[in-house]
């Protein structure tokens, strides 16, 4: 990690994120491998220092890291904004994380059903994740934190993960599909 970006610096870098936008959600630090989190079930704002500063790099624009600190302390917010559509997905998701641990990955992506769920899956999450980027977009546009371009960059970015994952299963899902259709 730079020597610069210690975990006490970037508590108060999104900390003051925070206020500056005018939430208060409670910031936790974790080693969860995960840059920034949302637990709605807690209402916290979590960051893995490390993480954080590794995701940085893999941007390939050159963006300032407190920007893209600064951009995911929003969109993690803007998940926050969403949290009642969030708990209202619960029992979905505790029964969809039940049915992952239920089989192993093979039955998981060689049964059209199963792999149908997890379609589901991803179709809620990128849905969770624009939510949480267009709630992001306004409370920038109040705080004034980062400019227009470098937002849509982070942005993208990010949701070019979920989207790209989405897409593999979905080649995959399909695969499966047409490999149990019946011929009539």
């Amino acid at each position: 990690m730079h020597n610069h970006y210690t975990e006490d610096y970037l508590y108060q870098l999104i900390s003051s994120t925070i206020q500056k936008v005018g939430l208060n959600n409670e910031l936790i630090m974790e080693e969860s491998g995960i840059n920034m989190s949302y637990n709605f079930i807690t209402d916290k704002v979590g960051f893995d220092a490390k993480r954080l500063v590794e995701a940085w790099k893999e941007i390939e624009a050159a963006i300032p890291f407190e920007k893209y600190v600064q951009a995911l302390t929003m969109h993690e917010l803007g998940h926050a904004i969403d949290r009642e559509a969030l708990e209202q997905s619960l029992d979905r998701t505790l029964e969809i994380m039940e049915m992952k641990n239920d089989h192993s990955d093979i039955e998981l992506y060689t049964n059209e059903h199963l792999l149908a769920v997890i379609i589901e899956e991803h179709e809620m999450n990128i849905v969770f994740e624009e939510t949480a980027w267009r709630n992001a977009k306004i409370l920038n546009a109040k705080a004034g934190l980062v400019d227009e371009v470098t937002f849509e960059i982070i942005k993208n970015h990010s949701l070019a993960t979920y989207q790209s994952i989405y897409t593999e299963d979905l080649a995959i899902y399909n695969q499966v599909k047409e490999r149990t259709v019946q011929p009539v």
